[in-house]
């Protein structure tokens, strides 16, 4: 009878077969557990061992042996060069002729010759008709169809009579030339009066009507489609701009403008009515009309560390002498008393230092950086207006009021606040994407919340990071403990060819739930293009630094339960018992929450005074572009 053995009696047999033919006692071989895996260690895993060996050489030769070609790459959104929005003709021509529209309204079976001679003698708008097909209006397509739509319906005059430019008329021609208080262009905007000397004339002054009375309503409607949805379409910026451009129903706008007792203020309804606009605008107005303070300028590659020497520091302790708050200077009235224009940087100017950090919300561990620097030097007036003009066209881009439940991400401000009845209730400091993975800006719903989390990782990531690593060690995944999948089949990842892959579209990865896990705790999610949401890190020392550009998009939360809490309309001690089991869980919101993922340089703070910030992306200096392009191209038409 053939009798066979297990694999681990197998080696039990060849163990004692050892012991019995070798020289040594056996009391010296057969000892406690320990010496036990040292003594099979030692027989199989010197061999184990060589084959893992073998096989990495084997590896690595067969990796030489291929062709060299590059690895694949996902690039991130671009910026453009921007193209101003076209300008057409304005179709006049195409207005119907209030003689045959006369005509024919009246009786449409005897529309004679005499009785549309008689209506142009005495039809105002009749007398002005043919300047139409002579007038070389350029302006936005739009535009130019609600001129055509609405003078076609009712082909009067809406802003002048027999004595020309009606009141309304004036009211809104000056508002238009203060368009520059609400951030816009008035250049953009400007109709000339009727001539003056025309209007003694008589009938001949009613072509020079028909001309301001075209350009004049062209001016309005285009005013209300800048004032509503900005001057600039954002998608043509960058990849990194996510805005479906606001519609109008001009013809219907032009009406209302018309009728309206108050047309300038009707005019002006057209800007966003938020509470943070208001704020935008009254910073503008008082920085146009005042002068500039007075100010003291640190270089701004300034990094000073306690202990070291620098020629800026004299200009250090005199802005903060100039922008501390009376308090401070009061409290650390010796450090600033006893400083004598020295470069060193002492003990007694770093505690000084250290409290003009912790009142500006500052990290205050004494370094002198980017963002102290930015604390003690001001921008100049003519700065803060710009950010100001740019933050008021951004402001377009959104809605006109926002929401009063709402969560708000500046990344600028590296910040998220969540407001309730319009209230700020949560405020903390947040991660977002560095300059290479930047965060994009957009509008959005927050839908729920995903405890103990999956991390689906994203495929440029995938693409540009791990790749390149899985082609050195293709088990480089199973290691760290990630899900595999390709053709959507769970796999190792030591069992994929990465060499021979153009593309990695086909391969999955996911990070499980754990403590190790990019997300953390928890994430709070509202679908989109982007794969962006708010979540959990284990990273939290970089909350601790003021420049916090450092994730690939996504929006890390300093305080992610309270966050949770928050958006859930529940407590902390509900959110720990939904992450307490370790498992993974999803949680619904009652209601979607909108969510600004935003980018603003210039936004007022809780009590309603403007904060200014460093432009992280450099899209300050895309949108001045933009608006340079834009100005330009409507000027010159």
């Amino acid at each position: 009878m053939t009798r066979k053995f297990t694999k681990n009696a197998v080696i039990l047999l060849t163990a004692f077969t050892i012991i019995e033919v070798s020289p040594l006692p056996i009391v010296q071989l057969v000892q406690p557990a320990a010496a036990e895996n040292n003594f099979l260690n030692a027989l199989f895993g010197v061999n184990a061992r060589k084959r893992r060996q073998a096989e990495k050489k084997r590896r690595e030769e067969a990796l030489r042996q291929q062709p060299k070609k590059p690895a694949p790459r996902i690039r991130g959104a671009r910026y453009k060069t921007y193209i101003a929005d076209k300008l057409v003709t304005a179709k006049l021509d195409q207005i119907v002729d209030p003689v045959t529209t006369s005509a024919v309204s009246h009786n449409e079976n005897i529309a004679t010759t005499a009785q549309a001679n008689s209506t142009a003698k005495t039809d105002p708008f009749a007398l002005g008709f043919e300047t139409l097909s002579s007038l070389n209006l350029k302006t936005l397509p739009e535009v130019s169809e609600a001129l055509v739509t609405h003078y076609s319906s009712s082909p009067s005059y809406r802003w002048v009579n027999e004595n020309g430019p009606t009141k309304q008329a004036l009211a809104l021609h000056k508002a238009l030339q203060e368009a520059y208080m609400v951030g816009l262009p008035n250049e953009n905007y400007t109709v000339d009066l009727p001539n003056a000397a025309v209007l003694a004339t008589g009938e001949s002054a009613w072509s020079d009507y028909m001309r301001f009375e075209m350009e004049l309503s062209a001016a309005i409607l285009t005013y209300m489609v800048d004032a509503s949805r900005g001057l600039i379409s954002p998608k043509k910026i960058s990849g990194y701009h996510d805005f479906k451009r606001k519609k109008l129903d001009l013809d219907k706008a032009l009406f209302k403008a018309a009728l309206s007792d108050n047309p300038t203020e009707f005019l002006h309804s057209f800007n966003p009515s938020g509470e943070h606009f208001l704020a935008l605008k009254s910073e503008l107005a008082e920085l146009l009309g005042a002068e500039e303070k007075e100010r003291i300028t640190i270089a701004p590659d300034t990094f000073l560390k306690p202990g070291k020497s620098s020629p800026e520091m004299r200009n250090i302790v005199a802005s903060i002498r100039l922008k501390g708050s009376e308090e401070l200077k009061t409290n650390y009235a010796f450090e600033m008393n006893t400083y004598r224009g020295d470069d060193l940087y002492t003990p007694e100017l770093v505690t000084l230092v250290k409290a003009f950090q912790k009142e500006n919300n500052l990290s205050d561990d004494g370094i002198i950086g980017r963002k102290t620097i930015r604390a003690m030097v001001e921008d100049s007036n003519a700065v803060k207006i710009e950010k100001v003009k740019l933050a008021m066209e951004r402001a377009r881009w959104l809605p006109g009021k926002l929401a009063d439940r709402r969560v708000f991400i500046n990344q600028p401000a590296y910040n998220v606040t969540y407001y309730e009845n319009n209230k700020s209730k949560l405020s903390m400091r947040v991660v977002v994407g560095k300059k290479s993975n930047q965060t994009n800006f957009f509008d959005d719903e927050i839908e729920k919340v995903e405890f103990n989390p999956y991390w689906g990782v994203p495929q440029s990531i995938i693409t540009n990071e791990m790749l390149p690593k899985l082609r050195a060690d293709p088990s480089y995944l199973d290691r760290l403990g990630y899900e595999v999948s390709y053709n959507g089949r769970r796999s190792s990842s030591s069992s994929i060819d990465w060499y021979s892959l153009n593309s990695t579209r086909a391969v999955g990865v996911r990070q499980p739930p754990g403590r190790k896990n990019a997300l953390g705790e928890l994430k709070i999610l509202f679908p989109n293009a982007h794969a962006i949401y708010m979540h959990d890190t284990p990273a939290k020392k970089l909350f601790g630094r003021d420049t916090r550009a450092f994730s690939h998009g996504c929006v890390r939360l300093q305080d992610p339960r309270a966050m949770a809490a928050a958006v859930l309309g529940t407590d902390l001690n509900s959110i720990e018992g939904h992450i307490a089991p370790r498992k993974n869980k999803t949680v619904f919101v009652d209601k979607p929450i909108p969510v600004h993922v935003s980018y603003f340089t210039a936004w007022p703070n809780d009590a309603g005074a403007i904060e200014y910030f460093d432009d992280v992306y450099g899209r300050d200096k895309a949108l001045q572009k933009a608006f340079a392009t834009t100005i330009k191209s409507r000027t010159a038409s």
